[in-house]
This record gives C-alpha cells, sequence and structure tokens, in this order.
C-alpha cells in the first residue's frame, strides 16, 4: 500500500479532470481525494497498491478529452491525511 500526493498542471481545470480522476479512482479502487488549487492545478491523494497508483498516475498525464496535462509531480503523501475507503471531491483550495 502506497500513498501519492499528486500535482496536475496544465489545461486541467473545467475540464471535467476532477470527475474523471475519481472515476478512475473508484474504477481501480484506489482511495483518497481530488480537488482545485487556486493557481489553476489539480491535487489528489491517491492510495492504493503502489502498481494501481502508478496506473492511475499514468492515466493522470494524460487526464479526460479536453485536458492538456503539462506536467504532473508527485511525492510520498501522509497516509493519515487519506480519507479511508472511497474517493471523494474536496473543495478547492
Amino acid at each position: 500500500m502506497v500513498t501519492r500526493k499528486i500535482r496536475v498542471k496544465g489545461r486541467v481545470q473545467g475540464v471535467g479532470f476532477r470527475a474523471a480522476l475519481r472515476h478512475e479512482a473508484r474504477k481501480l479502487g484506489v482511495s483518497g481525494w481530488v480537488r482545485n488549487r487556486a493557481d489553476g492545478s489539480v491535487e489528489a491523494l491517491l492510495q492504493g497498491p503502489e502498481d494501481i497508483v502508478e496506473c492511475l498516475m499514468a492515466w493522470a498525464r494524460r487526464g479526460p478529452p479536453g485536458a492538456a496535462v503539462a506536467e504532473l509531480t508527485a511525492a510520498d503523501g501522509d497516509a493519515e491525511e487519506a480519507c479511508c475507503a472511497g474517493f471523494e471531491l474536496r473543495p478547492s483550495a
């Protein structure tokens, strides 16, 4: 089990990125959350088996149709920050 915090930059707000990421996460069984950031990026916390989290991060590097991902950065996340089971949309920060 791994926890990764990612930040996705580019044209990622206003294109359904958060909803699509939540859909993919739920489909793969990844727990965590996603939210927009004031700087125009999207931030997410992903928790699950390493290979599945890597798969979701690969999806996030492309994003949904309409997105244009310029950069994805990832760091180890705090497991305490993950929200138990499920994947949720959080308010913008």
